[in-house]
């Protein structure tokens, strides 16, 4: 690179420029006296004077090189002068960190040795370079807020896992996660940080200092007096933890905030090539701003703006010479950031439309016109990666200036067709995070981002009462309250203005890269686009176990939502072109994209299970329903040591393709795993190698139809691959015939919107939920500021030290929420505004629409990953639990259908066969549960079709053996709910005194009985005549295995409790224990709704299953309430003990449900069944009619003179419970005790006493009825 400014060889493509200097005057070179007017005026001193006319050189374009050579040589030898030297700093003049002292393993290192991420509990490194003497300054940009250490250490200080920079005495240290400064002790210091600050770290040795600054506003000196003399040098270090990344700036870059007088960089900058980079740019400018007018033989200023290379010779040679020097300088970082980069900003700053600045597009076309290919690339990516640093760690302020000016430039620089696709190509998804230009970023510190000068008023709702649920009575809002609020909305207006400012430019950038009519050769950017996106998804779900190389959540969210509004733009864009495709808003996945191997899944789930066992299985309806044909080569068995080369070879042809010098990134933004190009996953072995071939019997194949189709890794695929092309379908290849033959749209609009859900279920879903902790945050400081107001007003003046407490903590309260709520405000629109709303419902939309597509090809429907089911639940979870607080759901258009759409997915997909694996099976079971908790979904449910939902019902009857039930009975309680004795509770009345979780959760939603479902199932149990007792029997079971777990286990609590040492129960066994409580009163809800909706399966002894099942159902009632009703029996005690984990276990929820069980079947039914009841009830041996009495507080005459002593002790009865028991239900209650009292008397007076021998020899409790043969055996039936 060097030569090239100094001998008089021109490169290939300036020496086909320099020769038109030699053709005749004819080719437009201008004559000799303007040439030489021109180049003087192009070609300035340094001092800017002009000399005379006559004492000045003629210049020509044979010596212009020369006079360019003496021009940028003028002041080297004043620089070199000037050079201070290296004097206080020891070691290379490029400073790096030192990844060779022992750091491997604990730290993942960027390949430009600046970049660091924690990869163990808490990993240290240090730099090259060390200072002694002087004043030095080096800058930390933080990507993550996490817990980091930051400063500097000596050679002597030894770090470990627990001990980092600022824990030895020779070591200081800043923490912005804690807030605090470490040197062996710690104490308080600066501000947070949050993730996209710069720290400048600042030491003084000839004072002995150390400070830090944060965005460029000094902290304060945080050590005075530190250890200086002989052998004391210090190394700029960093300790951090896992998954916390950061990138150091030690002057290879110009520094962010340089305004500290007298401190120098650790790394000297390139000030001989700054110098000269400069000067070439003024002659670069003048050349735009001087233009030659050759009819009147003068030069004549132009408008900048407007200049174009209108084929003009003199000015293109002149150009040439001035790129001869230009173009290497413009392959140093630090040369494009400072000089460069600037540069083209400051054409964007005279305002308007980047399309009212061509000058940009014009030099970049001199760029690729003048420079090496190789020179524009290097320059291009390194202009890419400054822009992406500048907007990343560009501090917020109100009116977000500073981020619109870098997307600006982005913009324009993408805007050139030729630069888009070599960045798309090379440098966008594969050297940089370019998903980062899609992130706003959230503000930690609102004092700074200017949030109190746009929301001046704050406001927070007061809708909660103190134990947090929503308070009914709505109260009327005051009229400073009304003010406020409007105020504060007219706030929130404003930011939201701004915002969506920066989110238009961000739409802007997508809608370049998912241009499909560029005018250029090759390949159009939206396929280049399309590749690059599908292998983003592959390292993030391929990747989901190493938590450093994936995108982090916050950047995905506003990716999807920037993708979603350009993919709608160019959906209905071909909707407005081509009118019988699908609107936007009818807009799904074809199932066909599932099974034909044209989209790569990668590893991810399949809802049949893996790809390799469903092409084995369903080759036949492959052939059959979508002409797809797999080759027999494909179902060979696979051994493990294939894939295992396989993977080999991709890797090691990954790393042969792509050479190393593209990964040296020097920026802040690198991941190890966004660098390289990873392996195709195991399951590409069948999708990217699948050789798939028509087979259509309806017609005569065509030639083309007899190829088989390719189907190429995600890097080599072509539009025609995508889009298909003279009878090829492309990516719709195999349509099934349930799939109408309307178009849709573009193909690759398809895999676009497959890979947006496929985004949502990676990690989108996620920080949506997160992000909703700030507004119970606001909450919570409101019910506690609303608390402390109440206080001060309940307070008695003569207590002034309370009133003054009081006081402060009211004061504390107010500031955290004038801080949460600006804060709120900020999220609230760039997470949860109407419009992101609106994206996750047309998503869910999109989801329930291919689900039902997808459903109609019956077993190919197998093929469907599983993430679209998981989406589909997930968005519909999230526009009810995130986004309802700021916009109602209920506001969306087609609401209420889409709403039954998904409960008819939902009631038909809980138990279909072709879903296999667990996760997706319990995820659908617990969607369904959740979604008849609220009367709204229940309602929609009970809007889908009959046959539907009688189906549902069937399958929420079948027997629980073999499959989890525990879900499925939890469905039936909640239908029940309402219905049952004394069971019209949200919450168990023993609890409603202590703080409520989260009112929104299912299990506290209040009764919403269906009984449209409940007759489903009393017409299912009567009319089948093998399914009730298949469904009791196996409910029965659970109920005794459950009860008696349950027993079991606090008999190990009592032991514990009862021992004299000091001991401890584990809380795993006591949320065990009440989880199996639980079970047992849910299982006995579902026995009370069976024999309250169809009680003739117990009592209708002419069913042959009918007496068993009642007395089975006697026994265990028995066992259950001689357990639970004994005074001072275990369960008694266990209760009284009212230890954390068992607040559920209380004798109220399983007596209520037994006694709903025993009202039923003995008074709310004809004479005769109520005899049978009654019989049965009274000849099991476990009967004591004293558990009835206990029901209504009747205790035994022994316990109540052993209870004597403690007149306190409250006897358990129903008759306490007025607000939860009806007066009716206790009138049954005391009819069914006076009737089991009457009834017992007589059996006992009609029973003959029994003798020993007569009994039988195994329970002791039966008469013998049964003798065996041979062995003459006795025992009852």
């Amino acid at each position: 690179m060097t030569s090239r400014g100094a001998g008089t060889a021109f490169s290939r493509k300036n020496y086909r420029l320099s020769t038109e200097t030699e053709k005749s005057k004819v080719t437009g070179i201008v004559n000799s006296r303007l040439l030489n007017d021109y180049l003087h005026r192009v070609f300035t001193s340094a001092d800017g004077n002009q000399p005379a006319a006559a004492y000045r050189k003629h210049l020509t374009f044979q010596n212009l090189q020369e006079h360019l050579d003496r021009l940028l040589a003028e002041e080297n030898d004043s620089d070199d002068s000037q050079d201070l030297g290296a004097e206080g700093r020891l070691g290379p003049s490029t400073v790096v960190l030192d990844h060779t002292s022992g750091f491997e393993g604990l730290l993942l290192v960027d390949d430009d040795l600046l970049g660091v991420i924690g990869h163990s509990n808490f990993g240290s490194i240090r730099a090259t370079t060390c200072v002694y003497k002087g004043k030095w300054i080096y800058e930390v940009l933080i990507s993550s807020q996490g817990l980091m250490q930051i400063g500097w250490c000596t050679l002597n200080c030894r770090f470990n896992q627990e001990e980092g920079v600022g824990d030895t005495p020779d070591s200081y240290a800043y923490d912005g996660n804690r807030v605090r400064k470490w040197n062996v002790t710690t104490t308080n210091y600066g501000k947070s940080w949050a993730a996209g600050d710069i720290v400048s770290c600042l030491i003084d040795l000839d004072e002995g200092t150390i400070a830090f600054c944060l965005n460029g506003i000094s902290l304060g000196t945080a050590f005075d007096n530190i250890t200086r003399g002989a052998g004391m040098a210090y190394f700029p270090a960093i300790s951090l933890s896992f998954k916390e990344s950061v990138a150091f700036n030690f002057g290879s870059r110009p520094l962010r905030y340089p305004l500290v007088e007298g401190y120098r960089p650790l790394q000297d900058p390139p000030v001989a090539d700054l110098v000269k980079a400069r000067k070439l740019l003024g002659y670069l400018k003048n050349v735009i701003h001087i233009g030659i007018d050759v009819t009147e033989g003068k030069l004549v200023e132009k408008d900048t703006s407007m200049w174009q290379l209108q084929g003009e010779p003199t000015v293109l040679i002149t150009l040439a010479h001035i790129f001869n020097y230009f173009s290497p300088l413009m392959c140093k970082v630090y040369l494009v950031e400072d000089v460069l980069m600037t540069f083209l900003l400051s054409i964007l700053e005279q305002g308007g439309a980047v399309e009212s600045h061509p000058l940009i597009q014009q030099l970049l076309d001199l760029m690729w016109l003048l420079m090496e290919e190789y020179e524009v690339h290097e320059c291009l990516k390194q202009l890419l990666m400054s822009l992406l640093r500048a907007y990343r760690f560009s501090p917020i302020i109100p009116d977000l200036g500073l981020q619109i000016h870098y997307l600006r430039l982005t913009i324009a620089v993408l805007k050139h067709e030729k630069s888009r696709k070599y960045l798309l190509s090379n440098v966008l998804f594969d050297v940089l995070r370019s998903v980062v230009f899609f992130y706003i970023k959230n503000p930690l510190r609102v004092e700074e981002a200017g949030l109190q000068e746009l929301i001046p008023t704050t406001w927070w709702p007061n809708r909660f009462t103190k134990e947090g649920k929503e308070s009914k009575e709505v109260k009327e809002e005051s009229a400073e309250e009304r003010l406020r609020r409007r105020a504060y909305e007219r706030g929130c207006q404003r930011l939201k203005k701004r915002i969506e400012v920066v989110e238009g430019l961000q739409i802007q950038i997508l809608k370049l890269l998912l241009n499909n009519k560029d005018r250029g050769g090759g390949e159009a950017s939206r396929y280049i686009f399309l590749n690059k996106f599908r292998k983003f998804l592959q390292e993030n779900a391929s990747n989901r176990g190493n938590l450093t190389v994936l995108c982090p959540p916050e950047y995905m969210v506003c990716f999807l939502h920037r993708l979603i509004a350009a993919l709608r733009f160019f959906w209905d864009g071909h909707k407005a072109k081509t009118p019988a495709a699908l609107s936007g808003e009818e807009a799904y996945v074809p199932p066909q994209l599932f099974y034909n191997g044209k989209v790569d899944y990668f590893d991810l789930q399949r809802l049949g299970g893996l790809l390799s066992h469903l092409k084995k299985t369903l080759k036949d309806d492959l052939a059959a329903k979508a002409n797809v044909l797999i080759d027999p080569a494909e179902l060979h068995a696979v051994t493990m040591d294939d894939l295992d080369e396989d993977e080999e070879s991709a890797t090691s042809a990954a790393q042969s393709q792509r050479p190393s010098a593209a990964l040296a990134i020097g920026g802040a933004l690198a991941r190890p795993g966004w660098l390289s190009s990873p392996t195709l996953g195991r399951a590409n072995r069948f999708l990217s190698t699948a050789a798939v071939s028509l087979m259509n019997p309806r017609r005569p194949l065509g030639t083309l139809e007899k190829i088989k189709v390719r189907t190429l890794s995600v890097e080599q695929r072509t539009e025609e691959d995508i889009e298909g092309s003279h009878g090829n379908e492309g990516l719709l290849l195999g349509r099934p015939p349930e799939e109408p033959e309307q178009p849709i749209t573009e193909n690759s609009l398809l895999e676009i919107l497959d890979g947006i859900v496929m985004m949502y279920n990676l990690s989108v879903h996620q920080q949506l939920g997160k992000m909703v902790g700030v507004s119970d945050d606001v909450n919570e400081y409101a019910m506690a500021l609303k608390d402390t107001e109440e206080k001060i007003s309940r307070c008695p003046k003569r207590r002034r030290d309370i009133h003054e407490e009081l006081l402060k903590s009211q004061k504390v309260f107010s500031e955290k929420l004038n801080h949460l709520s600006r804060r709120l405000a900020w999220i609230n629109v760039t997470i949860y505004s109407k419009e992101k709303m609106q994206d996750i419902y047309w998503l869910l939309r999109v989801c329930i629409r291919t689900i039902e597509h997808g459903d109609r090809t019956g077993s190919l429907f197998a093929f469907m990953p599983e993430f679209y089911l998981s989406v589909a639940m997930n968005s519909y979870s999230a526009l009810k639990n995130y986004f309802s607080p700021v916009n109602s759901m209920e506001e969306l258009p087609g609401y209420e259908e889409t709403l039954m759409r998904l409960a008819a997915i939902l009631a038909k997909h809980f138990a279909d066969s072709r879903i296999v694996g667990t996760d997706i099976r319990d995820s659908l079971m617990q969607a369904l549960a959740s979604y008849v908790c609220y009367p709204h979904s229940l309602r929609a449910v009970e809007r889908i079709p009959e046959e539907q939902r009688i189906s549902m019902m069937k399958n929420l009857l079948a027997p629980y053996e073999q499959r989890p039930w525990a879900q499925t009975n939890w469905i039936l309680v909640r239908l029940w709910r309402g219905c049952g004795f004394g069971y019209r509770y949200t919450r168990l009345p023993h609890l409603l005194k202590t703080k409520p979780e989260d009112a929104s959760l299912p299990s506290l939603q209040k009764p919403c009985p269906s009984t449209l479902l409940q007759q489903h199932m009393a017409d299912l149990l009567r009319s089948d005549r093998d399914l009730a007792p298949s469904f009791l029997n196996s409910v029965l079971n659970q109920l005794n295995w459950a009860f008696s777990e349950f027993i079991g286990m606090i008999q190990e609590i009592q032991q514990a409790a009862e021992r004299l040492e000091r001991n401890f129960v584990d809380s795993r066994q006591l949320k065990v224990c009440a989880t199996c409580f639980d079970l047992s009163v849910s299982l006995l809800r579902v026995l009370e709704m069976t024999v309250t909706l169809a009680p003739e399966i117990f009592l209708d002894w002419n069913r042959p299953s009918s007496e068993l099942l009642l007395r089975r159902l006697a026994q265990l009632l028995n066992q259950v309430l001689n357990r639970v009703t004994a005074e001072r029996n275990l369960f008694d005690r266990v209760v009284n003990l009212r230890l954390p984990g068992l607040e559920s276990v209380d004798h109220y929820p399983i007596l209520v449900a037994v006694t709903g069980i025993l009202v039923r079947l003995l008074v709310d039914t004809d004479v005769q069944g109520a005899e049978c009841a009654t019989a049965v009830l009274l000849a099991d041996p476990c009967f004591q009619l004293r558990s009835i009495q206990y029901l209504l507080g009747h205790a035994e005459p022994s316990a109540l003179a052993a209870a004597a002593p403690a007149p306190d002790k409250r006897h358990f009865s129903l008759h306490t419970y007025t607000e939860y028991i009806s007066a009716e239900e206790l009138v049954k209650v005391d009819k069914m005790l006076r009737h089991l009292s009457e009834e017992s008397k007589q059996a006992a007076a009609t029973t003959l006493p029994t003798s020993e021998e007569d009994l039988c020899p195994i329970c002791y409790a039966h008469p013998i009825s049964a003798i065996f043969r041979p062995c003459s055996h006795k025992s009852c039936k």
